[in-house]
Formats: C-alpha cells, sequence, structure tokens
C-alpha cells in the first residue's frame, strides 16, 4: 500500500502507531506490518536510541529487520541525553520523509514518555539551565524528590521516585517559571497528523512467561558482557541510559551486591513492574484498537492489523 501525498505535501494517510508494554512482541509484528504496507519503523523505544545497549534493549537484528527501514536506533552516544522534545522533532521530520518516499510511517515502541510528545502533545516549557540543573544535582534524590512532593504532587505522584532526570526536570521548570510543570503539561501543543493507534497485549501469566524467556535470551547472548564493557568505557549513574532495566541490575551484580540468581530475578521482577507501569499508561489512552495476541505468530497479528487499517481507510 502506497502512501499518496497531498498537494500540500502532507499525506492523506494517516501514521499508524504500534504500541505495547515490553516483551509483548511489538517488534516482530511491525516488521511483518512494514512489509505488507511498504512502510518504515519510528523507533519508540525508550532506551533503543543509545548505541551498545543492543542486548539490554533486545533490539532486533539486521537480519530480522529484514530489509525494513528502521529509524531512531544507535543514534545516540551511551554518554548522551535524549529527550521527548527531540524525540518529537525527529518522528516529525521522519514522518516527513517517509511520506515522500511514498512509504507508510509507522511508530513503534512502549517509551510512553515518548509516546507522550507525539500523541499527547508537549508543552512549551523553558530551555534547560545549567546553574539551576547543576545546583539541584547536588543535592539528595531524596531530598529533591520530597520538595517536589510539595510543589507539584500531582507530578510526583506520576515520577518515580529514583528517576532523578524527570524529577530534577520537574523542579528545574518550576524554579525558571514559577508555575508546577504538571500544570503547564495541560498547555499542549499536538502534532498535526492522524494517528490510528494498535496496541498488542498478551494474557498475564503468558506475558510474564515470555519476560523471563526474554530475560534468560539476553543472559545467554551475553548482557553481562555488554554492560561490563559499557562501564569500562565510561557508563556510569549519571547517565540516561543507566536507567535501562538491565544496567542498574548488572552494575549491581558486578559490585557484589546480588547473586547471579538473584540478578536474574532482579530483571524478571523489574521488567514485570516495568510492563505494569507502561500499561497503566496505555489505559489512559483514548482510540487504542487492542489486540491479544497470546499464543499467535507475529504474522497473524500483523495481517490482523493491515485488515483493520485497510478498512478504516475504505469507510474514511
Amino acid at each position: 500500500m502506497k502512501a499518496v501525498r497531498s498537494p500540500e505535501g502532507r499525506s492523506p494517510l494517516p501514521v499508524v502507531v504500534i504500541l505495547g508494554p515490553t516483551a509483548v512482541g511489538k517488534s516482530a509484528v511491525a516488521i511483518e506490518v512494514a512489509i505488507r504496507l511498504d512502510g518504515e519503523v519510528i523507533s519508540a523505544d525508550s532506551r533503543a536510541f543509545f548505541r551498545g545497549l543492543d542486548i539490554a534493549t533486545d533490539k532486533p537484528s539486521h537480519a530480522a529487520r529484514r530489509g525494513v527501514p528502521h529509524h531512531l536506533i544507535d543514534t545516540i552516544d551511551i554518554d548522551k541525553s535524549y529527550d521527548a522534545m527531540a524525540f518529537r522533532q525527529d518522528a516529525d521530520r521522519l514522518i516527513q520523509e517517509i511520506w515522500k518516499r511514498q512509504h507508510f510511517p509507522l511508530v513503534v515502541g512502549c517509551g510512553t514518555l515518548y509516546l507522550g510528545a507525539i500523541l499527547r502533545g508537549l508543552f512549551p516549557g523553558p530551555s534547560a539551565d545549567e546553574q539551576v540543573r547543576q545546583r539541584l544535582s547536588q543535592q539528595p534524590l531524596d531530598e529533591l524528590y520530597t520538595e517536589l512532593s510539595k510543589v507539584d504532587p500531582t507530578a510526583a505522584a506520576h515520577i518515580h521516585q529514583n528517576d532523578r532526570l524527570r524529577i530534577v526536570r520537574a523542579l528545574e521548570v518550576y524554579h525558571l517559571t514559577g508555575r508546577p510543570i504538571s500544570d503547564l503539561q495541560r498547555e499542549t501543543i499536538s502534532l498535526p497528523y492522524q494517528f490510528v493507534l494498535f496496541g498488542l497485549r498478551r494474557e498475564r501469566e503468558d506475558h510474564r512467561a515470555g519476560i523471563a524467556a526474554r530475560v534468560d535470551r539476553m543472559l545467554e547472548r551475553g548482557l553481562v558482557a555488554e554492560v561490563t564493557r559499557l562501564r569500562q568505557e565510561g557508563l556510569n549513574q549519571d547517565h540516561q541510559a543507566y536507567r535501562t532495566i538491565g544496567v542498574r541490575e548488572i552494575f549491581a551484580f558486578l559490585d557484589g551486591e546480588i547473586l547471579r540468581d538473584q540478578l536474574r530475578d532482579a530483571l524478571i521482577t523489574n521488567t514485570w513492574a516495568l510492563v505494569r507501569r507502561q500499561m497503566a499508561w496505555f489505559r489512559n489512552e483514548k482510540d487504542v484498537q487492542w489486540i491479544d495476541v497470546t499464543n499467535r505468530a507475529p504474522d497473524a497479528v500483523a495481517g490482523e492489523i493491515v485488515a483493520q487499517l485497510r478498512a478504516s481507510l475504505a469507510q474514511g
């Protein structure tokens, strides 16, 4: 299916979004959909941007991508950061470029911060202030979270107490504007596209089993060696990539804080906790067409998505 551009340069066809929690099988399904639609994948995975985090983020190999172009994978150095505004700008640019090639753009991932940037919009917040950030970064994390809970309890309720980056940003916005970031976030600016959302989900026990199998596969592929190498190259707790599940736990293992058996359990437990947080976010997203992928092959799920999309386009 070819995307036909309008005279104004924008395609009349929608942007397809395939979302769902970690380890639900989005990548394989998206590749099958892209093959059927002559599409290109824009990754909205919150950590696949980073070079070197191949096993930890379970990136699809070049062979597994089967010739389907993938964007926003391996674009950021491991010691750098990447925010929602940068993703929004990159996604906007890529959607236009893919349409110009008369291909179909597919946004695929589980990074709720990044998906929110294009589906719900971003507020026009202040630019980073290095002096304010440096001052905040020198304070203990528990003190920062306590302050955020006082000045912006709504933001604090949606930010994990160990997420230093987002806590500092919320406080930075408050100190620079005098307004809670949660208030400013209501003043969003959306991208001018029609998004068609497909959500993938699995039955609870099947999903938990899939997570355990994924963790075992990652450990067998060399997750410990990958994180050890990145640590030797300078990855540390101050970097955004450090907060990737698989990195923090390996650091703890290397430092003797947990044993090998505990490492596996920690990876499974923390991944499941992430899945629960992601699903809580997805449940608040409107107009998602949910598909249960339990015990279904990726090509069968892809066929259902394409059929629903074509039916929707025919009606429109």
